[in-house]
């Protein structure tokens, strides 16, 4: 019963680390704003608005502004989903800015080289996307079980290929338009839907949140409720006891990060056909990767905290031009996320700090009350 007890204790301090953490990001940015000469309410009103809509200053309510935060949270929710897939399964997946790029790129090309209805041409371009993004994660995933090659060397090698890949045949294969991007798919390969921009009166939401949401429940489901995601599991805590208990660890490792590559190039198609309706050539990566990694340390990997995670985060990004009109530097909700990410990682010093809090509260609760303190 005590260590029962015991348990669950730690459960809960584990589960209180990112809510302490991102408490303390927000406190850092409320200082932040205060060296700048504004003040914290200010910053928190256009968080409140980018989350709800509602403007408390004003009294205004626009629902514009969360069409804006589900699409800025829907790519790096499907990154976090990447990333935490890999590392539930021992593995270190860097690589989702390269997978998501030719999901996008996949995706391009079944848009504009096919011809169906909608409910055929949207379900091959997203896809496309899932099989090139596993595809594609299959490379550092056969590299590392069958010759031992780091996975993060790989994948950062591949990030910078995939860029370049994606340029080379947006601007010299497709035709681009203006050196930059390629013509407009056809409304059939689209996620775009006039009722959804309509209601959120003019935001760029789409139907990209409804697979954004599927993934998720595929994940939780696969990493926690099947026999397969047990033995990916399995492996990811101890490669040499799985492979003597008669796991096919080579093959689970290849599997994992193609999995885990579907889920990123899930996010490229949906940015492609969603957010955008054509294929674009990019400068440089646009760090949906490297944010998902962080919204899946604030999730702990799991399917509801990267949910969670990943509104804050695109809570963050859509305020960030609120901010900007009220005098706030937009870069403050960098600070914060990057803040609630040092916390984070700052796991087993909150813990620490959790556990000590607590035992000072029980020691307090179990002092003998004297009659004085009693009213007698």
């Amino acid at each position: 019963m005590a260590n029962k007890k015991l348990g669950d204790t730690r459960k809960g301090d584990a589960l209180l680390v990112p809510v302490v953490a991102v408490l303390l990001g927000f406190a850092v940015g409320s200082v932040v704003v205060m060296i700048t000469g504004k003040s914290p309410l200010v910053m928190f009103n256009a968080m409140l608005q980018g989350l709800t809509g509602l403007n408390v200053a004003r009294g205004s309510f626009n629902p514009r502004y969360i069409g804006e935060l589900v699409i800025q949270a829907m790519p790096i929710i499907l990154t976090a989903l990447c990333f935490g897939f890999a590392a539930r399964t021992g593995l270190f997946n860097i690589g989702a800015e390269g997978q998501l790029m030719v999901g996008s790129l996949a995706a391009t090309t079944v848009a504009l080289l096919v011809r169906a209805p909608a409910f055929i041409h949207i379900p091959l371009v997203l896809g496309a996307g899932m099989v090139a993004g596993a595809l594609w994660g299959a490379i550092p995933g056969y590299l590392k079980a069958r010759f031992n090659v780091h996975e993060v060397v790989v994948t950062i090698m591949l990030n910078y290929v995939a860029l370049h890949m994606n340029n080379l045949m947006i601007l010299n294969v497709f035709g681009s338009v203006d050196r930059v991007k390629t013509a407009q798919f056809p409304q059939s390969a689209l996620l775009k839907d006039p009722w959804l921009e309509s209601i959120t009166n003019g935001s760029r939401l789409n139907w990209g949140f409804v697979p954004v949401l599927i993934a998720i429940v595929v994940y939780w489901f696969v990493i926690e409720k099947t026999t397969f995601g047990y033995g990916l599991r399995a492996v990811g805590y101890n490669k040499d006891a799985a492979k003597y208990a008669g796991m096919k660890v080579n093959r689970n490792i290849v599997l994992s990060m193609m999995i885990a590559g579907a889920f990123a190039g899930l996010a490229g198609a949906v940015i492609t056909t969603g957010t955008f309706s054509f294929g674009r050539a990019l400068s440089a990566a646009e760090g949906y990767g490297f944010d998902g990694m962080a919204v899946a340390l604030v999730g702990s990997n799991q399917a509801v905290g990267i949910l969670l995670a990943g509104l804050l985060f695109g809570m963050l990004k859509a305020a960030g031009p609120l901010m900007q009109s009220n005098g706030i530097p937009k870069e403050i909700g960098g600070i914060i996320q990057a803040s609630i990410v040092l916390f984070v990682a700052m796991k087993y010093g909150l813990e620490r700090l959790i556990s000590v809090l607590r035992l000072r509260r029980d020691k307090a609760s179990a002092l003998p009350v004297t009659g004085e303190e009693a009213g007698v």
